[in-house]
Formats: structure tokens, C-alpha cells, sequence
């Protein structure tokens, strides 16, 4: 179980010291957040479950959230964003996470677009940002993060790892103290989010730890459906990829091998 002291002092140099609750099980942290969020629980609040019974991804997928074998917790923020750069919320998450994870574990990380985290070809976290607006600007945006710690079995066809069966007998990972390298580097993307600047520097920095953003071929998937090459991401964070007609400007759904 997480001690909910530790991670408190752990983050206290960080703009991350709203509320903190520790669960033994809930239905999903995100869902957690999001009525805390209404109530006006403050920024940098955090949920962290050690099982979830209806855990959730993108598009409404269930996220495999067995107690006590993952890492699942919602992040609380009120940012002063547009609705206009909300895609760059999954994407400094991803960064953060895959550099705490191979800060922790050694495992090197790859993150797909928009919000996948991979080892090799198989997933290992996932990202799901759910957000309340005000007019064009970002009420309060929740950043849920599921990681893979301990599974040894997943349900066919889901195409996924966890970070035990990638270490293979080495030192296990400490979902704690994963959590903590985790949040400290995101509170710090997050302070920098807002700067022209800086958006340049997470943009090459992704470049660096995704091999998924430039020179692959990719199909969409989603209303935006279409194969190509990726080209980057712009300045909104969104994916643009070279397709039969020209450049495509990918604002929502996922990517996949071409087949």
C-alpha cells in the first residue's frame, strides 16, 4: 500500500500539493477526480488505487486494473490552457512517464501517439486525459496513467507487457517510488507547458523518445481514418502525417503499423 505521507513530502517542491487519497479499490481514479473536480478540489490533487474495477482508456476501453499489479492514478489540474492545447496534456505525461520509468526500472520507453506507452511493439501504459471547459479555456483537465507493474497474464488480443516480464528477474519495480519520479517530472512539464520555448524543446524531445512521430508508416484510425508517413507534430501538439492527397493534420483517434 502507498503511504500517503511519503508521497506528500516527496512532492512538496513541486506545484503538485493539492489533496492526496490513497484507495484500496475503487471503480476508476479518473472518475474519482472528476466529481472532487466539481466539488473544487484544488490543483495537484491525486488519486492512486491500488485496484480499479472499471478502469478505463480511450474510447472507452476497459483498462486491465487487477489490485495490486499496476500503477493507476488520476492527476487533478486547473492550468491556464485553451481547449486548443489540451492534446499536449497526454503527450508531456507521456514524456514524464517514460523517463521516470526508465529512471526506475532501466526499461527504455516508447510513446505512440497520442497517448501509448510502449516496450517494443507491446503496451505497457496508457494515458487518458479528460478535461471541463469554460467558454475556450480549460476549467480543470484529469490526467489518468495506467502502467503495467506486476501482470503475467492479459486478456487475448490486448497485445500488452509489463514492466516485471520486461525486467526479467531483475530488481522488481516500487510502484511507489515510480509514482513519485513520475509526478515530479510531470509537475515540472507542467510549469513549463504555457512558454513558446518550451514547446519547442518537448517537441524535439519527443522526436528523441518516439519512434512513432517522424518517417514511420501509419494507418489511422478514427474519423480522421487514413495511411501514410508520419511528419512530426505541430504546434498544438497534433500528429501530421503524409498521405495520398498531401499533408493530413491528425487531430483525434490512434495509429497503428501499416499493414
Amino acid at each position: 500500500m502507498f503511504n500517503e505521507e511519503a508521497v506528500r513530502a516527496a512532492l512538496q517542491s513541486t506545484t503538485l500539493r493539492g489533496e492526496i487519497h490513497v484507495l484500496r479499490s475503487t471503480t476508476s481514479t479518473n472518475g474519482d477526480a472528476r466529481r472532487a473536480a466539481l466539488r473544487g478540489a484544488p490543483h495537484g490533487s491525486i488519486w492512486i488505487a491500488e485496484e480499479q474495477t472499471a478502469g478505463r482508456g480511450r474510447g472507452d476501453h476497459l483498462w486491465q486494473s487487477d489490485a495490486g499489479l499496476g500503477l493507476y492514478l488520476s492527476l487533478l489540474i486547473r492550468p491556464k490552457l485553451t481547449a486548443q492545447d489540451l492534446q499536449w496534456l497526454p503527450l508531456i505525461t507521456g514524456l514524464a512517464a517514460a523517463e521516470a520509468i526508465e529512471s526506475e526500472t532501466g526499461v527504455a520507453i516508447d510513446i505512440r501517439w497520442p497517448n501509448d506507452l510502449l516496450i517494443g511493439a507491446l503496451k505497457t501504459g496508457g494515458i487518458l486525459v479528460e478535461s471541463k471547459l469554460a467558454g475556450a479555456q480549460v476549467d480543470f483537465a484529469i490526467i489518468g496513467i495506467g502502467i503495467n507493474l506486476f501482470h503475467q497474464h492479459f486478456s487475448p488480443g490486448l497485445g500488452a507487457t509489463s514492466l516485471s516480464l520486461e525486467m526479467r528477474g531483475k530488481s522488481q519495480p516500487d510502484a511507489q517510488s515510480l509514482a513519485i519520479a513520475l509526478l515530479t517530472r510531470l509537475g515540472g512539464e507542467l510549469e513549463q507547458l504555457c512558454g513558446t520555448t518550451a514547446r519547442d524543446a518537448f517537441i524535439q524531445r519527443l522526436y528523441q523518445r518516439s519512434s512513432w512521430l517522424r518517417g514511420r508508416r501509419v494507418t489511422v484510425h478514427g474519423p480522421q481514418a487514413c495511411s501514410g508517413t508520419t511528419a512530426g507534430v505541430d504546434e498544438r501538439g497534433m500528429l501530421l502525417v503524409d498521405a495520398a492527397g498531401g499533408l493530413r493534420t491528425i487531430t483525434t483517434g490512434g495509429i497503428r503499423d501499416a499493414g
